[in-house]
């Protein structure tokens, strides 16, 4: 009897949107850590298992894709704020948990923070090219606006604080604990990357700000 033939194994079929994810991915974690000039498309490529010519595929260049991934940067953490429902809470309350949500979300998520940081080596170039980004923020200040006029309102926060400082002043604090840890932690001889050292400071920056804004 002739030996029955080996079933064929079934043909694989490119996930586009699979390797698309992968691709952004990797290219977040490139990106961040040596920034668009020493970032390198064929060590993403690598990484991927796919290659130079597929990544052009889905993005015209290194500076598309750098573009895309500050995109996506930034669309993540608006999606959780909005997700925050800071309207259903007493003004304090929601500023409190926006400011513990932007300290826990940047210390969390360091690659963020690295992007933003070459961006600013860029002298935001490529946000400006991003009408995507651009209006990303706005719904991140029309939050803190809703909270602090609601305060206002309720006679609990002071008059005058202009919403994106506020927005501001909430995000230097946030991000200079992450930017700053490893040199802080050399100059004083203190582990500021610790678990207990971050509830801590976690805590003294949602104080200082709800005391700023307090009457």
């Amino acid at each position: 009897m002739a030996a029955k033939s080996k079933p064929k194994e079934a043909a694989r079929t490119y996930d586009a949107e699979q390797s698309l994810a992968d691709i952004l991915d990797v290219a977040t974690a490139e990106f961040a850590d040596k920034g668009l000039a020493g970032a390198r498309i064929d060590k993403i490529a690598a990484r991927t298992r796919t290659s130079k010519r597929m990544i052009y595929y889905h993005f015209e260049s290194k500076e598309q894709l750098y573009r895309v991934v500050l995109e996506n940067a930034y669309s993540r953490i608006r999606k959780i704020e909005a997700e925050l429902h800071l309207e259903d809470l007493a003004p304090e309350d929601a500023l409190r948990k926006l400011v513990a949500f932007t300290f826990d979300y940047q210390a969390d998520n360091e690659q963020f923070i690295r992007l933003v940081m070459n961006e600013n080596m860029y002298r935001g170039e490529f946000l400006a090219r991003s009408a995507v980004i651009q209006q990303l923020n706005v719904p991140a200040i029309d939050a803190v606006r809703k909270v602090y006029q609601r305060g206002v309102a309720a006679k609990l926060f002071r008059r005058g604080i202009d919403p994106v400082d506020l927005h501001m002043s909430i995000s230097a604090l946030c991000f200079f604990n992450v930017a700053n840890r490893y040199t802080f932690s050399l100059i004083f001889k203190r582990d500021f990357a610790a678990a207990a050292a971050q509830r801590e400071r976690r805590d003294n920056v949602v104080e200082m700000i709800v005391r700023y804004v307090r009457r």
